[in-house]
C-alpha cells in the first residue's frame, strides 16, 4: 500500500510572473505558439488585489505599440478629462511653465485588467496568485506559488520576470544586483480644483526624483517618488507646500504605495540569463526622467515575443541584442533626469521659456 498523495508536476514551455502591461502583452503574443502559464497578483474584477501607484498616462510610444498590434483601447479604460499640457513647477525657484504633452489619460487599474482580458483562453492564468519561490534545476525552472489558498508547483523551460520593481525573478538570478529604488506614494482625493490640470513638480529639498498630480474622473491624484527613509514625511511636506501654492485637496479616499526603480547607470539594465528573462520595470526598463514605464513594458514584451516564438541557440543573447536600442534610449532618459533634477540646470531651462505655452485667460 502506498501512503500519501502523488503530486503530478505540470510542465509548460513558458512561465510568466506578473501580468501588468509587460506580462499581459507577452502572454497575448505567445498564446498558441507556446504552452504558457501566467501568474498575477491582481484579481480580475473589482478594485481588490494589487493596484500600482501610477498617474495613469499613456505615452505616445505606448500608443504606437497598440497601433502595431492593431488593438484599440476601449472607452471604459479612458479617464476624463483628456489634458494635453503639463504644468511644471520648480518649487525652489518658484518658476512654473506649461509644456505640451500627448499623453492619454487612463484609469491605470482598469487598463491593467483590460490588458489581461486580451490574453486568449488557452493560456493558463492564475489571478490573485503569489509566486513564493523559483529555482533552476535539470535545465528547467520550477515555481512554487499560492492561489486561492492552494499551493501549486509547476515547471517551465523558460521563465519571464514581469513582476516590477521588487522582481522575485531578478532577485533570484541576480542576487547581488543593486539598483536605486524609491517609494512611490499616491493619494486620491475628491477633485475640488476649479480647473482640471496635470502637473510635474520638482523640489530637491524633499526628493531628487519628482512628484506629479492629475485630475481623473472626478478625483485629484497627487503622488511622488521619495527616498525610502522618511518617504511618508516627505510626501506630506510636499503636499502641504503645494496646498500653499494653490493646489486644492479634497477628502482623501484612497492611498497607494509601492517601490519604484530609478535607473541611474548602464549596468542597471538587466535582461536575464539561463533561459530566464526580464521585461518591463523588472529589467530596469523605466524612464528615469518621468518614471514612465508602460511604453518600455510593451516594447520589451514585443522584442521577447519575437525571440521566444522561434528560439535560437542562445535566446538570452538574442534578447540582449534586440533591446540594445531600448537601453540606449533609456540611458538618454538617465542623462535627461540629471538635467531636470539639477536645480541650476532646471532653472536655466525653465527660465529660458523654451517650449513654454502661455495660457490665455478669457475676459
Amino acid at each position: 500500500m502506498i501512503l500519501g498523495v502523488l503530486l503530478i508536476m505540470e510542465y509548460y514551455d513558458l512561465a510568466i510572473i506578473g501580468l501588468g502591461p509587460a506580462g499581459a502583452a507577452l502572454a497575448r503574443q505567445l498564446a498558441g505558439k507556446m504552452r504558457v502559464i501566467a501568474l498575477d497578483k491582481k484579481r480580475q474584477s473589482g478594485e481588490e488585489g494589487f493596484s500600482k501607484p501610477c498617474g495613469g498616462l499613456l505615452a505616445p510610444d505606448a500608443q504606437r505599440a497598440f497601433i502595431r498590434a492593431g488593438i484599440s483601447i476601449p472607452t471604459h479604460v479612458m479617464a476624463d478629462p483628456q489634458i494635453f499640457s503639463v504644468r511644471t513647477v520648480d518649487c525652489q525657484s518658484g518658476i512654473s511653465r506649461n509644456y505640451q504633452r500627448h499623453y492619454l489619460n487612463i484609469n491605470r487599474h482598469a487598463f491593467d485588467l483590460w490588458m489581461k482580458t486580451l490574453i486568449p483562453e488557452h493560456v493558463t492564468v492564475y489571478h490573485d496568485a503569489l509566486c513564493k519561490k523559483i529555482r533552476h534545476q535539470d535545465d528547467r525552472w520550477h515555481l512554487a506559488f499560492e492561489s486561492n489558498a492552494q499551493q501549486h508547483e509547476v515547471s517551465a523551460q523558460f521563465i519571464v520576470g514581469a513582476d516590477g520593481a521588487d522582481s522575485l525573478v531578478r532577485r533570484t538570478i541576480y542576487p547581488d544586483h543593486k539598483i536605486r529604488q524609491y517609494i512611490a506614494i499616491q493619494h486620491w482625493s475628491r477633485d475640488i480644483n476649479p480647473t482640471p490640470f496635470y502637473s510635474c513638480i520638482f523640489d530637491n529639498r524633499l526628493t531628487d526624483s519628482y512628484a506629479w498630480s492629475i485630475s481623473k474622473d472626478g478625483y485629484f491624484i497627487f503622488g511622488g517618488a521619495f527616498a525610502q527613509k522618511d518617504s511618508t514625511r516627505r510626501f506630506t511636506a510636499l503636499q502641504e507646500q503645494m496646498a500653499g501654492l494653490g493646489f486644492q485637496f479634497g477628502e482623501t479616499v484612497k492611498s497607494e504605495k509601492c517601490k519604484v526603480l530609478f535607473p541611474s547607470r548602464w549596468q542597471d539594465f538587466v535582461c536575464g540569463k539561463n533561459n530566464a528573462f526580464l521585461i518591463g520595470e523588472a529589467a530596469g526598463f523605466i524612464s528615469a526622467s518621468s518614471l514612465e514605464g508602460i511604453s518600455y513594458a510593451l516594447d520589451s514584451a514585443e522584442y521577447l515575443a519575437e525571440i521566444l516564438a522561434k528560439p535560437g541557440a542562445n535566446p538570452n543573447k538574442d534578447y540582449w541584442l534586440a533591446t540594445r536600442s531600448l537601453r540606449i534610449k533609456l540611458y538618454g532618459k538617465i542623462l535627461k533626469s540629471r538635467l531636470l533634477t539639477s536645480p541650476l540646470c532646471r532653472y536655466a531651462i525653465m527660465k529660458s521659456g523654451i517650449s513654454h505655452i502661455a495660457s490665455v485667460k478669457a475676459g
